[in-house]
C-alpha cells in the first residue's frame, strides 16, 4: 500500500514539474522535447557570413525542423536596378535638372554586412552602369563617401543613351545609414545625410536610392518631395507606396504577406508532423496554397525565398495596404488537426519601419489563421542581449522564429537552446 501511494505521490509531483518548466498551449507540454529538436525558422535576416556573404550551414542545419524564410534577394535587387534605369529613361527631359548630362545618384546603404543590402547595392550599380567588380567578379558594394568628380574606385560613371544624346550617370555618395549607438539601416541617420549632401552638391542630384523605404521615406520627407527628385526604397511600406502619388519614385514589394505565412507555416508544419510544404506547394485541408509565382525553395540552403514585385505609378494602388493576408493562404486551420501551440519570436530592432508597420502586423493575423500563440520580443537593433536576455525559459515554447541583429550571430541564439 505504502508503495502504491509512494508511486502515485512521485508521479503527481513529475506531473507538476512538468508543467512548471511551461506547457505548449492546448496541444501538448513542451517541455517533453528537448529544446535543441524544436522546430527553428530563422526569417529576414539569413544566418551568413558578414564578410563573405557565405551561409551559416551550421545555423542553417540545427536540427531537422530548421529552415530560413526570407525573400529572393538577387532577383529584387535587380528589379529595383531596372525599375530606377526604366524611370530615367521614360522621364530623361526633365530628370537632369541642372543640364549637365550627368544622372547623379546617391545611395543610402542600410548595412554593409547583410547579404540583402549587399545586394541592393549591387543591384542599382549594375543596372545603372556604375558596378565595378573585384579581383573575385562580384560587383564591388563598398559606400564610396563622395564621389561628385567621379574618381573613386569602388564605382565607375555610367553611360546612358536614349533619344540620340549619351548622358553620364554617376554614383555622387553613398553611405552606411548607421547611427552613433550602432543601429544600421537607420532612418533618421538618412534624413541627416542627406541633408549633409545637399549643401555640398545638392544641385547635381537627379536621383535618390536606397537600400529600403526606411531611409528611402527620411530623405524624401526631409528634402527630395520638395526639391522634386524621384527617390526608390525597397520594401513596400504602406507609407512609402502612398507617397509614389507624391512623387516617390517606386519600391518593391518582397511579398512580406507571403513571407509572413511562410514563417509560421513551416513552423505548423513541424509541429504537426506532416511534410514541410503542406500549405506551400501542395494544399492543406483548409485549401491554403501557394503557387511558384510567389516563392521558391531551396533544399540545399534549408531556404524559402518570397518573389519580389516592383511598385510604380502605374500600380501602386494595389499595394496601399501592406497589411493583407495574401488570399490564397488566408483559411483558417481546424483546431483539432491543429492544436494551439506556444511560438518565442523575435525582431531585431523595434525601430525598424518594415518589420513593425507591414511585417508583424501580417504575423499577428497568420498566427490566428494558423493557430499559434506567438510571444512577440523586440530588439534595440544594436546589441543581441537586447534579444537574448529575454528568452530565459526556452522549454516554455514549442518553436522558436529568429530574427538576428547582425547574420554572423546565430549561435547567440542556438547555444541558449542546446
Amino acid at each position: 500500500m505504502k508503495k502504491k501511494v509512494l508511486a502515485l505521490s512521485l508521479a503527481a509531483a513529475m506531473a507538476f514539474s512538468l508543467a512548471a518548466c511551461g506547457g505548449g498551449g492546448e496541444g501538448g507540454d513542451s517541455s517533453t522535447v528537448a529544446n535543441n529538436q524544436k522546430p527553428l525558422v530563422w526569417f529576414n535576416r539569413q544566418p551568413s557570413n558578414s564578410e563573405t556573404g557565405a551561409l551559416d550551414m551550421d545555423a542553417l542545419n540545427f536540427n531537422e525542423d530548421t529552415y530560413y524564410v526570407g525573400f529572393d534577394a538577387n532577383q529584387g535587387a535587380e528589379l529595383q536596378g531596372q525599375m530606377i534605369l526604366d524611370y530615367i529613361k521614360a522621364h530623361i527631359d526633365e530628370i537632369d535638372k541642372n543640364g549637365d548630362g550627368i544622372i547623379g545618384y546617391v545611395l543610402a546603404i542600410g548595412d554593409k554586412g547583410h547579404n540583402d543590402s549587399i545586394a541592393r547595392t549591387r543591384g542599382v550599380r549594375s543596372a545603372l552602369g556604375t558596378a565595378v567588380k573585384d579581383d573575385s567578379g562580384n560587383v564591388i558594394s563598398e559606400a564610396v563617401g563622395t564621389n561628385v568628380e567621379g574618381k573613386a574606385t569602388q564605382v565607375q560613371d555610367g553611360k546612358l543613351e536614349v533619344n540620340g544624346k549619351t548622358y553620364i550617370i554617376r554614383e555622387l555618395a553613398s553611405q552606411e545609414m548607421k547611427n552613433a549607438a550602432g543601429a544600421t539601416w537607420d532612418a533618421p541617420t538618412a534624413g541627416n545625410t542627406i541633408g549633409t549632401w545637399v549643401s555640398s552638391f545638392g544641385d547635381k542630384i537627379d536621383v535618390v536610392a536606397s537600400n529600403n523605404d526606411g531611409m528611402g521615406m527620411a530623405m524624401f520627407n526631409a528634402w527630395s518631395n520638395e526639391a522634386g527628385v524621384p527617390t526608390f526604397g525597397y520594401d513596400a511600406n504602406s507609407d512609402a507606396v502612398a507617397a509614389i502619388a507624391e512623387g516617390y519614385g517606386g519600391t518593391i514589394s518582397q511579398h512580406a504577406d507571403v513571407q509572413a505565412y511562410l514563417t509560421l507555416r513551416v513552423i505548423r508544419n513541424a509541429l504537426d508532423g506532416v511534410d514541410v510544404q503542406t500549405g506551400i506547394s501542395t494544399a492543406d485541408e483548409a485549401g491554403n496554397v501557394l503557387s511558384d509565382q510567389e516563392y521558391v525553395y531551396n533544399a540545399e540552403e534549408r531556404s524559402f525565398y518570397a518573389l519580389n514585385v516592383a511598385v510604380t505609378e502605374e500600380n501602386y494602388e494595389e499595394f496601399l495596404d501592406s497589411t493583407v493576408t495574401w488570399k490564397p493562404v488566408s483559411n483558417q486551420l481546424d483546431k483539432e488537426t491543429s492544436p494551439v501551440k506556444k511560438v518565442w519570436l523575435n525582431t531585431y530592432n523595434s525601430a525598424d519601419n518594415f518589420l513593425g508597420s507591414t511585417y508583424k502586423p501580417l504575423l499577428k493575423k497568420y498566427d490566428d489563421l494558423l493557430n499559434l500563440e506567438v510571444e512577440y520580443v523586440d530588439g534595440d537593433g544594436q546589441s543581441e542581449a537586447s534579444i537574448t536576455n529575454r528568452l530565459g525559459n526556452p522549454s516554455a515554447y514549442d518553436a522558436f522564429a529568429i530574427n538576428v541583429i547582425k547574420t554572423d550571430n546565430a549561435t547567440s541564439y542556438t547555444g541558449l537552446l542546446q
